[in-house]
């Protein structure tokens, strides 16, 4: 029997618990993901809230052959891209992800975070070989079995944007309710056209983001990386 949507939540330490372990994953093992399972877990997503209910996402799921030869692809341009980087006028994202000119606390949360995880895999400062190979890993979906690339229509709105975030949340925390990991990437979308064709996507889609999904590596040193919250106190202001 289907639960009612409105009836109150039963077991709130499972859903705490599913927002706190939720993390950007880096290692994943190669154990295969059942369709099924993706497909109830953006079912579940699909239940995010959306101005209007316009439901602006569309989703492509990438595993097997096209998983692997999408990151063949675009390994190969990021490879290209590091010995040319004049191509850097080819690769551009469609939208602004961070900011042109970086301020605090943003530009100090955002060096914590770099040094945090390259500290923790001796990767030091200068070292532009052991950069450039842990930024790829980012287009082999760190080993994940499975490759999710969010497309929008670009006649769509800025709020659509903020219809996609809570999507893409509902879709994270619905992962770790089965035992399964994440991470978000906005590094793909520098290579939009290349994804694009490769996934099928119409001339009015744009590229919002991928995801890697499956199983977490436990034994990778990188899983270990959790980062910071600030403190509420840090960013509520209570008014009465």
């Amino acid at each position: 029997m289907s639960q009612n949507p409105a009836s109150p939540l039963i077991d709130a330490a499972s859903v705490d618990a599913a927002i706190n372990s939720r993390m950007s994953t880096r290692a994943f093992l190669p154990d295969p993901v059942p369709r099924e399972t993706i497909e109830h877990l953006l079912r579940l997503a699909s239940r995010s809230p959306s101005g209007t209910n316009t439901q602006p996402w569309k989703v492509y799921v990438l595993q097997g052959a096209s998983r692997d030869s999408l990151v063949e692809k675009v390994c190969a341009a990021h490879d290209a891209l590091r010995a040319d980087p004049a191509l850097a006028a080819e690769y551009r994202e469609e939208y602004d992800y961070y900011p042109e000119k970086w301020v605090s606390p943003y530009i100090d949360r955002r060096r914590e975070n770099g040094w945090g995880l390259y500290g923790l895999l001796g990767i030091t400062k200068g070292d532009k070989d052991k950069m450039h190979a842990q930024h790829q890993r980012n287009f082999r979906l760190f080993d994940a079995p499975v490759g999710l690339m969010f497309t929008v229509d670009r006649i769509m709105g800025r709020g659509s944007l903020v219809d996609y975030g809570m999507f893409l949340q509902t879709l994270m925390i619905a992962a770790r309710g089965h035992g399964l990991h994440t991470c978000p990437q906005a590094a793909w979308n520098g290579f939009a056209k290349i994804i694009l064709p490769h996934i099928g996507a119409g001339e009015n889609e744009m590229l919002v983001c991928g995801m890697a999904l499956g199983y977490a590596d436990p034994s990778h040193l990188v899983n270990g990386f959790y980062t910071p919250r600030e403190p509420v106190e840090s960013f509520t202001h209570w008014l009465e």
